[in-house]
């Protein structure tokens, strides 16, 4: 799909440009790309990533634990998904619990005296069991320490950071490179040095599984590829496993 501007984007989801710009510059969704003027336009990774941020806000997750949590090395979006539409269905249970309650007031003409409806106990639970999920790792532990001293324009200029280690690989790609190259592999060693400095310890074994998600084909790759030029994922995940193999 072709790249959407924040117009459209905004006239898409329902939601304002001035939301859109906010959730940019607490770098919560920074797109990926901007023309030659500098407006910002919206890949399709882009747009799941506003679905994922949408879903947890209606289930009224504060926008920094959206961030951390989405950002999270240990986040599964399928996973996510599941947990999400359980919460929405608890929600929905709550809401016709109100309803009915509503209804039996108004056709017995009394207040009713039970307070059950207004129960958020079984949302809150399972919404405190899910996030437990989503960050159960060492490496989400280590990630909320050092990014809890950083602001949101700090996470938003490391994930940019990041994002240009990718570069080379895109011109690599261009050029018909090996990923097994010692040039390619030395670009690898430096994105996993990069991630323990500066996330949580990127050990071999997890860079391993981090390393083909760069080339799955999802928001990943599709970030890859538009920050660093087509083809650059898949390259990227190529030269991460010559690398851990090679060490």
């Amino acid at each position: 799909m072709e790249a959407l501007t924040v117009h459209e984007v905004s006239k898409l989801a329902g939601i304002s440009v001035r939301t859109l710009h906010h959730y940019d510059k607490i770098g919560l969704l920074t797109p990926a790309t901007r023309t030659d003027a500098g407006y910002r336009l919206y890949s399709e990774a882009d747009l799941a990533r506003l679905q994922q941020i949408l879903l947890f806000r209606e289930l009224e997750f504060p926008l920094d634990e959206i961030r951390g949590i989405i950002d999270s090395p240990a986040f599964n979006r399928a996973e996510a998904l599941k947990q999400q539409i359980q919460l929405l269905k608890l929600k929905r249970e709550r809401i016709d619990g109100l309803i009915e309650l509503a209804k039996e007031t108004l056709r017995k003409g009394a207040t009713s005296m039970s307070f059950d409806a207004f129960d958020t106990s079984k949302i809150d639970d399972y919404a405190a069991r899910a996030k437990a999920s989503w960050g159960a790792t060492p490496q989400w532990a280590e990630y909320k320490k050092k990014s809890a001293q950083r602001t949101a324009q700090d996470e938003g200029a490391m994930a940019q950071k990041l994002m240009n280690l990718f570069i080379p690989f895109g011109r690599m790609a261009a050029e018909g490179a090996d990923p097994a190259s010692s040039e390619a592999k030395a670009q690898a060693a430096t994105i996993q040095q990069f991630i323990t400095k500066n996330y949580y310890h990127c050990s071999d074994e997890v860079f391993a599984q981090l390393g083909a998600s760069y080339g799955a084909g999802g928001e990943f790759t599709q970030n890859i590829d538009a920050a660093a030029g087509p083809g650059a994922g898949a390259f990227a995940a190529k030269a991460v496993a010559a690398y851990c193999a090679s060490k």
